[in-house]
């Protein structure tokens, strides 16, 4: 199994990379965001999902583990293929698609190539059905009790920021001592998860 890729890329292409490691290229099904972040004959770091089959040995690679989590993420939904999965990442990212959910904004993802207004709205659906089950309950919001009193005044952002990251696997428990450490005043929620997602990834 496939952890990461560390090489050159040798060619990009529509959704592609060429990555090559040791002298052999791995040719790695990735988002327009991704791609955007690589150059040819520089070095990368690419992180992989694999996509087995009868026929088929794909790999997808991702410029962070964020990007990965959510393509994961979105193939567990019934009837969404990875193709579909990299046509949403490749117009949101995580942040805004974590904020799409949560908020049901099904405008947001149907932006995407391919993915019509019904599988937009299965994607909100279970993702979000998911997060509520597994938060015991069907109120994605969480806890003031964890959001920094000294951001008091951006309460509702934290809050929304909070509830996205959720959607993205987090916890509180994560979360709330990294929101701790960061100066959030005058954030919106997107500026908030990406900070948060920062420090989580390192």
């Amino acid at each position: 199994m496939f952890y990461h890729l560390n090489g050159t890329v040798a060619e990009l292409g529509q959704n592609l990379v060429v990555l090559e490691c040791g002298g052999i290229g791995f040719a790695l099904n990735a988002t327009l965001n991704t791609a955007a972040r690589l150059k040819t004959g520089e070095k990368a770091k690419l992180y992989i999902a694999e996509s087995i089959g009868e026929t088929n040995f794909d790999l997808y690679g991702f410029a962070d583990k964020t990007e990965k989590r959510c393509f994961e993420m979105l193939i567990s939904v019934s009837g969404i293929g990875p193709k579909a999965a990299l046509s949403i990442l490749s117009y949101s990212t995580p942040e805004s698609l974590a904020l799409a959910i949560m908020n049901d904004d099904v405008k947001a993802l149907t932006v995407a190539p391919g993915v019509g207004k019904k599988i937009a709205q299965r994607v909100i659906l279970e993702l979000k059905d998911k997060v509520s089950k597994e938060m015991g309950g069907s109120d994605l919001s969480l806890p003031v009790s964890a959001v920094p009193a000294a951001a008091a005044s951006d309460n509702a952002q934290i809050n929304d920021a909070m509830a996205a990251l959720t959607v993205l696997g987090y916890n509180s428990a994560e979360v709330s001592p990294v929101l701790k450490k960061l100066d959030l005043t005058g954030m919106n929620a997107e500026q908030i998860i990406k900070a948060v997602l920062r420090h989580m990834v390192k």
